[in-house]
C-alpha cells in the first residue's frame, strides 16, 4: 500500500552549503529551528507552525566547525557550543554567558586544556579530535551535555544536566563510554533526554536519561542507535549498528516493547541479500513512524511503520525526488535534505495534513 506525502514547505539554506555543515532542524513542542554552522557563525531560521521561514538570526562562532558541535535554545536566544575543551554558551552578540571546561577530546596529555582557541588551532591532533554534544530541554531551562574528563590519564565520559541560565551543573552521571561522537534527542518533557554515543563498534549504546529535579538516572541500551521520540513522548524508536531491526521503547524506564526485523518486513532491492534500516528516522505521528532503507541510493525507499504493532503499513511516495533518509521535524512533520544540500523539504502525510 502506498501513502502519499504532501510537501508542506521548502526552506533554502541560509548559508552556502559548500562552506557550512549540513542543514539541521531542532524541534520541541510548538517550536522548529533550522540551523547551519560555518567556521565563523551559526545561522538560525525560525520555522513557523507550517514550516515556513519567518525570522533569521545569527551567532558568532567561537571556533571553526571542525572543533565541535552547536545547538540553540528553543527561544533562539542562546547558542551552546560543544568544543574540544569545554561547553560554552553565548548570546547573539557572541558574549560568553557561561562556560564549563572539561578534559580534551583530542588527547589526555593536552597542554592547552584551559588555553584560548588560538593557541591550539594549528595542532593536528585537535583537527581530528573526538567530540561531545549538547541539547536544550523542551522548556529551554536545562542543557544536557556529553563531556570527557581525565583522571590519571584515564578517560571518563560524563553526562551533565546544566542550568541553562547560569551554567551551574545540577546533575552528572558517568556514561561508561569511549565515544568518537554523540547526538542528543530531546523529549517533549524536560525530564527526559536521549543520547546516542558512537564508539565505532556494535556495542555503541543509547543512553536514556531522566532528571527528576534532583537526581539524574540513566538507562543504558547496548548496541542501539536513537532515531526519534513520539509526539506524545510516551515512546521512542531505535535501530542497531547492524541495521537489522527497529526497536520500540517505552519512555518511562526505557523498556523495549517490540521490534521489527528488516529481513521479515521489507523485500530487498535487486542485488542485496536483505533490506537494512537506515540510522536516521522520524516519528511524526503516534501511529506512524517514517523510516527508510537504502538511504544511500539514488532512489531511497521510505516506509510508514505502525509503532503500535511494529508492522510496515506501506511505502511513502513523494511528488518530487527525495534524497537520503527521513529526519525528524516534530509532531506531524518530517524533513528531507535536498540532494544539493541547499534546501530542506518538510513533509506530512497527505491524508493527515
Amino acid at each position: 500500500m502506498q501513502h502519499p506525502a504532501r510537501l508542506v514547505a521548502t526552506v533554502r539554506a541560509p548559508l552556502g552549503p559548500a562552506s557550512a555543515n549540513a542543514l539541521e532542524i531542532l524541534h520541541w513542542p510548538g517550536r522548529r529551528l533550522l540551523i547551519q554552522h560555518t567556521d565563523d557563525e551559526v545561522a538560525v531560521v525560525d520555522l513557523g507552525e507550517e514550516g515556513e521561514a519567518r525570522q533569521e538570526f545569527r551567532f558568532p562562532a567561537p571556533w571553526p566547525r571542525l572543533f565541535g558541535r552547536v545547538t540553540v535554545s528553543p527561544a533562539g536566544d542562546i547558542a551552546v557550543f560543544s568544543g574540544v575543551h569545554g561547553v560554552r554558551a553565548v548570546d547573539r552578540g557572541g558574549d560568553v554567558l557561561w562556560e564549563i571546561p572539561h578534559g580534551c577530546w583530542a588527547t589526555a596529555t593536552c597542554a592547552w586544556t584551559r588555553a584560548p582557541f588560538s593557541e591550539y588551532a594549528d595542532d593536528p591532533r585537535h583537527h581530528h579530535a573526538d567530540c561531545g554534544s549538547a541539547a536544550f530541554s523542551a522548556d529551554g531551562k536545562l542543557v544536557w551535555a556529553h563531556v570527557r574528563q581525565y583522571s590519571d590519564n584515564r578517560a571518563d565520559e560524563e553526562w551533565l544536566v546544566v542550568n541553562a541560565a547560569d551554567g551551574v551543573v545540577l546533575g552528572r552521571a558517568k556514561t561508561m563510554t569511549v565515544g568518537s561522537g554523540s547526538l542528543h534527542f530531546p523529549h517533549p518533557s524536560a525530564e527526559y533526554m536521549g543520547l546516542t554515543v558512537g564508539e565505532g563498534d556494535d556495542d555503541s549504546p543509547v543512553l536514556w536519561g531522566h532528571w527528576d529535579g534532583t537526581t539524574l538516572a540513566v538507562e543504558r541500551l547496548e548496541g542501539e542507535i536513537f532515531q526519534a521520540v513520539s509526539p506524545s513522548g510516551r515512546h521512542f524508536l531505535c535501530t542497531d549498528p547492524g541495521q537489522w531491526a527497529l526497536y520500540l521503547h517505552e519512555a518511562a524506564g526505557g523498556t523495549e516493547l517490540r521490534q521489527l526485523d528488516a529481513r521479515e518486513a521489507v523485500p530487498p532491492v535487486p542485488g542485496d541479500d536483505m533490506a537494512r534500516w537506515d540510522y536516521e528516522g522520524a516519528y511524526p505521528y503516534e501511529e506512524g513512524a517514517v523510516v527508510s532503507t537504502e538511504g544511500y541510493a539514488e532512489v531511497p525507499r521510505h516506509w510508514l511503520v505502525n509503532p503500535e504493532s511494529m508492522s510496515v503499513r506501506g511505502m511513502v511516495t513523494y511528488p518530487l525526488p527525495v534524497a537520503g533518509s527521513p529526519r525528524s521535524a516534530g509532531a506531524g512533520m518530517w524533513h528531507t535534505v535536498a540532494k544539493d544540500t541547499a534546501s530542506v523539504h518538510l513533509w506530512c502525510l497527505a491524508d493527515e495534513g
